[in-house]
Formats: structure tokens, sequence, C-alpha cells
């Protein structure tokens, strides 16, 4: 069974991501939709009870942030594979603008989640790790394998 931790500031494409690359095979859990830690804690253990492939479609910015999800899974014998989405704040401010209505981030909510993005490491227990791109001006992605020196 697998764990996806996307990792990025906000409007870099993880959900867009995460619909297209696991919309049919993993469960999508993330704060927009659940609004509490308590309540995405009570469906991680779930998924997790039940040997469910699950991606945590959140901007899982710190270590910590992320830990608290691989520590359980890694418990629960899943592999542990981490997406992280080029985070560069003006393109992502830039996007963002053309978003409408709840959809739009405040540019300091982007701004912050920027200041403490920490680049994931496999230390911190990821099996695999990538780095994704959006291309810009289509709905297309470039995956690569990650390099520790990025």
């Amino acid at each position: 069974m697998q764990l996806v931790i996307l990792i990025g500031v906000q409007a870099t494409g993880k959900s867009s991501f995460c619909r297209r690359q696991f919309q049919d095979t993993h469960i999508r859990l993330n704060l927009d939709m659940l609004r509490t830690r308590h309540r995405e804690t009570i469906l991680l253990d779930a998924c997790l009870a039940a040997r469910q492939p699950v991606v945590m479609d959140n901007t899982n910015p710190t270590r910590m942030d992320r830990a608290r999800y691989i520590e359980p899974a890694r418990k629960a014998g899943f592999s542990i594979t981490g997406y992280f989405f080029e985070s560069r704040l003006a393109d992502a401010i830039r996007r963002n603008s053309g978003r409408a209505g709840a959809r739009r981030i405040p540019e300091r909510g982007i701004r912050g989640t920027s200041g403490r993005l920490e680049l994931p490491d496999r230390s911190e227990g990821f099996d695999k790790l990538y780095f994704v791109r959006l291309i810009e001006d289509s709905e297309d992605f470039e995956v690569q394998d990650w390099l520790d020196e990025i």
C-alpha cells in the first residue's frame, strides 16, 4: 500500500496533479475539505487500517508536517512517496490571482507557506521522491526523479 504526500506552496498544481494521477487509485485527504486535523486523522487512520492507498493533498511545507503522516503509515507497512512541486513564489502568486472566489488564497497565506517551506529529504522516511513542475500555459506536468542537490 502507498501513502503519497504532496509538498509545495499553494497554486503550484498539487490538487490538479492529484486528481489526474491518483483519482482512480487513492483516497484524497485534504484540510480544505475536512477543515480539522481531527477529521483528517480519523480518515487517515481508516485508510491505513483498510490498507487503502491515500494521498495527502495539503501544502505539507515542513518536516514536522510530513512526519504526522509518515510515521503512522510506515508503522502500517505503507510505502511513502513524496512529490515536491516547484514553488516559485512569484509564479504561485500570479496563478493564484487568476483564481475566483474561495479558491483564491490570500497572498499572505502563500507567502507564509513559502517562508516555512523545507525541501523534503529521503531521511524523513520517503521511499521515493519526485520533483514536479507545472508546464505553463498547459494542464501538463513534468515529473522528474528527485535529485538531492535540488
